[in-house]
């Protein structure tokens, strides 16, 4: 079993146990979404399948789609049944971009035109980081900005932002949510994400 694998089981395990939220009530009030949801993601990183797993366990209509274009969107909605809000995960891997035979550049230029579309269909559109510090900047590679081109397409055009506050340690994503007036909710612990998702989608 792979790393990925790996920690996909364990997160799934652990996710039987529950979780706490440290969503207060005017972010609450902000982060509402809709069924059935999309999840793609910007950079081919495991926080896609972590969204998954996450999703699974709170009994969510959900696609994962990790390629997805606007043709993705398009199709549901001629199917009568047009997804309400996409979730596009933050967080480059150059090993799962390399296995899918595309470039940063490719993920960049998909993300733009699936946001595009997203905005002309109505969907909400979720920016989501699940990763830790380790998975950005500070533990890339010398020189690989890749997973910090992946936040600055995504997360600018999010309605609202969905992040581990470990990966925020340097405030990176409170400086987009203030800048472009989008609310954004943490999560204390990666854990809490299956109750932060529970009160987005809670009707």
């Amino acid at each position: 079993m792979n790393k990925s694998h790996t920690f996909a089981a364990v997160l799934a395990a652990v996710l039987i146990l529950g979780c706490g939220t440290i969503l207060d009530a005017g972010q609450a009030a902000q982060a509402k979404a809709d069924q059935p949801i999309l999840i793609t993601s910007c950079g081919q990183s495991l926080g896609a399948t972590t969204v998954k797993v996450i999703l699974q366990k709170d009994k969510l209509a959900y696609d994962l789609e990790p390629l997805a274009t606007p043709e993705t969107l398009q199709a549901k909605a001629k199917a009568g049944t047009p997804y309400k809000s996409m979730i596009i995960v933050m967080g480059a891997s150059l090993k799962g971009m390399g296995a899918a035979g595309i470039s940063i550049d490719d993920e960049l230029k998909r993300a733009a035109a699936l946001i595009a579309e997203a905005r002309k269909e109505g969907v909400t559109i979720i920016g989501a980081h699940v990763g830790g510090m380790k998975n950005r900047a500070q533990g890339a590679a010398a020189g690989d900005t890749t997973d910090e081109q992946s936040i600055d397409a995504v997360g600018p055009n999010s309605n609202f932002l969905l992040v581990y506050k470990e990966g925020n340690a340097d405030g990176r994503f409170s400086t987009i949510a203030k800048a472009k007036g989008i609310p954004l909710v943490e999560v204390e612990k990666l854990l809490d994400l299956v109750a932060a998702f529970e009160k987005i989608y809670a009707k």
